[in-house]
């Protein structure tokens, strides 16, 4: 089914394929495009981002790393394990020309050690879980914290989280939130490595 679609940069109106049947909830494109053009602010682009590297964990039909390259993102590593969403990541990637530009890690990002290096670290890591496994505050505090030797310099870590989820930066070690924003039933936080924090 085709009911997403890139909003912006070189692919902008390219329309992204969403695994049929899952229990997802893609995020929408008024809320998309808010995201983006605060990350546009943090990092002084407006409108499209630097030339780095991003991490897109619980990546689904990888509808936020393929944002990212549109926008001008170097490369994109996909994290995924559940085989139809990872049919429908590839589908997108090929679709649109990204093979180049775009790599998938068939992994399970919550038990994945160390996610794999990228250069001088991700400029921008995208962590994004399904709602239904969010149940245990110590479980995401791991994940964060196991994010922050691939931040590089400046770069951003982005957890997408329903508000029902009951969950305080303030217990990381290492990280930093520098925005917090609440669309309707939906938080979008923003982390930074501490010692980079602005």
């Amino acid at each position: 089914m085709r009911d997403m679609r890139v909003i912006a940069g070189r692919l902008r109106h390219a329309e992204l394929e969403t695994p049929r049947g899952m229990r997802t909830r893609p995020i929408t494109d008024r809320v998309k495009e808010s995201l983006f053009n605060i990350l546009g602010h943090r990092f002084g682009t407006l409108g499209h981002l630097p030339d780095i590297a991003v991490l897109d964990l619980f990546a689904g039909s990888g509808a936020l790393g393929i944002e990212c390259l549109s926008r001008g993102a170097c490369t994109c590593l996909f994290v995924e394990h559940d085989r139809r969403a990872l049919r429908t990541l590839r589908a997108n990637i090929t679709r649109l020309g990204l093979a180049d530009s775009a790599r998938i890690a068939r992994e399970n990002a919550w038990t994945m050690r160390v996610p794999p290096a990228a250069g001088d670290g991700y400029g921008l890591v995208f962590v994004d879980p399904p709602y239904r496994d969010l149940a245990d505050p110590l479980r995401m505090v791991d994940l964060l914290e196991r994010l922050v030797p691939r931040l590089s310099p400046q770069g951003l870590a982005v957890l997408r989280h329903a508000t029902s989820f009951t969950f305080s930066a303030d217990r990381l070690e290492g990280l930093t939130a520098v925005d917090d924003r609440v669309f309707g039933m939906m938080r979008i936080l923003l982390l930074q490595r501490a010692a980079d924090a602005r």
